[in-house]
């Protein structure tokens, strides 16, 4: 057993699960955490870097589940009988279908067209921006306290947004957030009804490439996605917990300069080649 490929793996897993559900783009981050550990290569093939990413992805979601399982489950149990349940359920589906279709349509001619240094770093740049526009707006109407309160309206806005997300590095997260927001929600609204639609979004995203890779994988390879995984899933579970606290006492200022701090590194790191910004 490779031990220093499963203490990489660990990271990796780290890595995804403090920034899936930040608006810090987690792409953009395993890119740069892979290159430095120098994860791909010898018997990591791309296939299996995509599906190990998958892997560390469903470690983020199931974080999500647990987190909010009560919630949930209250809502699964109430979809026959409780109209707030049925609402809360549609909400979600059709804040997940915008992202379906425009997926299935185009997403991955988008991304392998725009995914050049110069244009993640620009995402990242101006989505920093962005953030920085939307909180310091002054007079802002909260038209949604909580997710229960929700429109279809609302969510069918908030999934178009989600969108924004192929393009590399904008961060999924950060778009339904701040999207949320500027559309009237509370912060704690926008950042809860994020949680929610990365379930349906995440799990659909790495079913269908899971599907794709799934004839290059072996039995060899369970230790690797399992460190992964629970690393990602220990992660995620403590990163929103403190989200959760951090967005009733502060804003996303720290973010956004983050975001721009980020943005700057990629140019740097990608013009002196120390790092492949490329999607593995």
């Amino acid at each position: 057993m490779d031990w220093l490929l499963l203490l990489k793996a660990a990271v990796m897993g780290v890595v995804e699960g403090l920034t899936e559900f930040l608006p810090v783009s987690s792409t953009g981050h395993l890119i740069l955490a892979g290159s430095v550990l120098g994860f791909e290569g010898g018997s990591l093939t791309p296939e299996k870097v995509k599906a190990f990413e998958i892997s560390i992805q469903t470690g983020a979601i199931l974080a999500i589940v647990l987190v909010y399982w009560q919630r949930l489950s209250a809502v699964v149990r109430g979809l026959g009988t409780e109209r707030n349940a049925r609402r809360f359920a549609l909400n979600v589906l059709i804040g997940f279908l915008p992202a379906v279709v425009f997926g299935l349509l185009i997403g991955k001619k988008v991304q392998e067209l725009l995914f050049t240094p110069l244009i993640v770093a620009a995402t990242f740049i101006i989505g920093g921006f962005i953030i920085l526009w939307a909180e310091r707006r002054k007079n802002v109407v909260i038209r949604v306290a909580e997710v229960e309160d929700m429109t279809p309206w609302d969510a069918l806005k908030i999934g178009l947004v989600q969108c924004l997300a192929f393009v590399p590095g904008t961060s999924r997260s950060g778009s339904t957030i701040i999207g949320g927001m500027l559309f009237g929600l509370s912060r704690k609204a926008a950042t809860e009804f994020t949680f929610f639609l990365a379930i349906p979004t995440l799990i659909g995203a790495g079913a269908y490439s899971l599907l794709k890779v799934r004839h290059s994988l072996v039995a060899a390879d369970l230790p690797l996605f399992a460190v992964g995984f629970v690393f990602s899933f220990i992660a995620a579970w403590a990163c929103v917990r403190w989200l959760l606290r951090y967005v009733s006492t502060h804003n996303f200022n720290a973010f956004a300069w983050y975001r721009i701090g980020f943005g700057l590194l990629i140019l740097i790191t990608a013009y002196t080649g120390v790092v492949s910004w490329t999607d593995s």
